[in-house]
């Protein structure tokens, strides 16, 4: 596991299951990337499968094992690969301290690089579709097609500047005030439905609890300083097909706001039924489904 857990980590009688497939199926990786300046960075990642490559990239409040269930649904279908962000997990973080979508996308294409994954359909959940545009926006090659799911869309932009840096002052408070712990009892009631059951909200405590406070603000100040759409120039994501997809109850990336960017980006858009943000932890079956419908057309964007 991960260096940066707490000493009171919660396992409950609800995650036992849920944790013996975590290490038996979808186990824990890591791959060196080599030197970044005067040290070596590393990416861990969690896996399982073979066939095509689907590569899963998690929100600020998560990591690699939130994909436990939504990944075992595909396993028989792909090979699938769930990143832990820079600063999450065991992954080196950045060295910027106030890194862009950019950076991820940068480590993302060494990452995939290094395992030789040369195609893939790129799937990013909150800021991780943030990653997901930017590393196909700025021109990378490895991804040929693009699913997002209850994207964050950032506050980088002129208009949206003043309420980045009042948004990140609160999240950062929030951090110092009641720490990783405090944040994991908090999350559920926002990042689920609220029809969601035990199981699902010890999940989101269990993963928002292995943050690194210090990975979880160089992303804060991501979210804060950059914008989805800056990497989508004349309303175009590259040349990648691309769709987005939302948790219908989602009060975070609300549906409306998933709608209108993918109305602005001319992408077909889905909600995800009896789901808020964490749609892929809530209704993994669905989720899993749209992934597979979108692994088809990877699969012929190939032939």
């Amino acid at each position: 596991m991960t260096p940066h857990a707490p000493a009171s980590v919660t396992c409950a009688d609800t995650l036992k299951d849920s944790l013996s497939l975590l290490e038996g199926r979808f186990a824990e990786s890591t791959v060196d990337l080599g030197k970044d300046g005067n040290d070596s960075s590393i990416v861990s990642y969690r896996s399982c499968g073979r066939g095509p490559v689907i590569v899963l990239l998690h929100g600020i409040s998560s990591g690699a094992a939130s994909w436990l269930q939504c990944a075992l649904r595909l396993e028989k279908d792909a090979q699938v690969i769930a990143w832990n962000a820079p600063g999450y997990g065991r992954s080196t973080a950045l060295p910027q301290m106030q890194p862009s979508a950019a950076d991820y996308a940068a480590r993302l294409e060494l990452f995939l690089q290094a395992l030789g994954v040369n195609h893939c359909l790129l799937v990013g959940h909150s800021l991780g579709a943030m990653m997901a545009a930017a590393y196909v926006g700025k021109g990378y090659k490895r991804a040929s097609r693009l699913l997002l799911i209850s994207p964050a869309q950032g506050y980088g932009s002129d208009a949206k500047q003043e309420r980045g840096r009042q948004i990140a002052q609160e999240r950062l408070d929030v951090l110092r005030t009641i720490g990783v712990e405090g944040m994991a009892e908090r999350s559920p009631a926002r990042m689920l439905s609220a029809q969601a059951g035990d199981t699902e909200r010890a999940w989101v405590r269990w993963n928002i609890q292995w943050l690194n406070p210090a990975g979880y603000t160089q992303a804060v100040h991501m979210l804060c300083g950059d914008a989805l759409q800056a990497y989508a120039p004349n309303g175009m994501l590259g040349h990648v097909p691309a769709t987005v997809y939302c948790g219908a109850e989602d009060v975070v990336t609300t549906a409306d706001d998933s709608r209108e960017l993918a109305w602005n980006l001319n992408l077909p858009f889905h909600l995800i039924d009896n789901a808020g943000h964490a749609c892929y932890i809530e209704q993994a079956g669905a989720v899993a489904a749209a992934i597979r419908h979108q692994l088809s057309g990877h699969l012929y964007q190939l032939s």
